[in-house]
């Protein structure tokens, strides 16, 4: 696993440079605030995250350890690749991730390019409980029962009773919608009644 590089900048473009270390040049996908920083000949140091394809090798880089770490959860989201999650975090702050998380905000995603409605609610959702902003950062205050921690309660509560996790929060976004200040029990509740018998999977196939 590549999870840094330090070297010597040999190529910028808008959304990549190319690092040079040990003689050897990485191609490094890269958000529009870093490609500003790096300059021809001068150095550069980033986090890294190497993503394993079939037919590719891609390398994710990025100037801060909690961009990486955004990074990383973002690609734990339903329908979310690494250029979708690049997209989010060259459009967004990690603190302004975690304040339209904890504000059970979608609208900040659904801004970004390459992400649709349905994956922006998504974002929310699985992020809830699990991204905050760095310390110092300018952020809102983690809410302790805010909407996305119910949500996040009621996907493992049905994840538990045999609906996968995309069906299940892909439901919970849904009702959640239309019901902000339903509590865990009324939102599982109005979900179950949305997923309906004929929708939900047999555990163990």
């Amino acid at each position: 696993m590549i999870s840094s590089l330090r070297g010597s900048v040999l190529h910028v473009s808008d959304d990549g440079v190319v690092i040079e270390v040990g003689g050897v040049g990485f191609s490094v996908a890269v958000t529009p605030q870093v490609a500003r920083t790096a300059h021809l000949g001068g150095e550069l140091r980033l986090h890294t995250s190497l993503i394993v394809r079939e037919d590719a090798l891609s390398l994710f880089g990025f100037a801060e350890r909690e961009e990486l770490e955004a990074f990383g959860l973002l690609l734990g989201v339903t329908g979310v690749g690494p250029k979708s999650a690049l997209g989010v975090l060259s459009s967004l702050t990690v603190a302004q991730i975690a304040e339209a998380v904890a504000a059970e905000d979608d609208a900040p995603f659904r801004r970004v390019s390459g992400i649709g409605p349905k994956t922006a609610k998504l974002i929310v959702v699985q992020l809830a409980g699990k991204i905050f902003a760095p310390a110092g950062a300018a952020a809102a205050g983690r809410p302790e029962a805010g909407v996305g921690a119910i949500a996040a309660q009621v996907v493992q509560a049905l994840v538990g009773l045999g609906w996968s996790e995309k069906v299940a929060a892909e439901a919970v976004a849904a009702v959640a919608e239309s019901a902000p200040d339903a509590s865990v029990p009324v939102l599982l509740r109005q979900t179950l009644a949305e997923l309906g018998p004929a929708r939900k999977e047999p555990v163990g196939g």
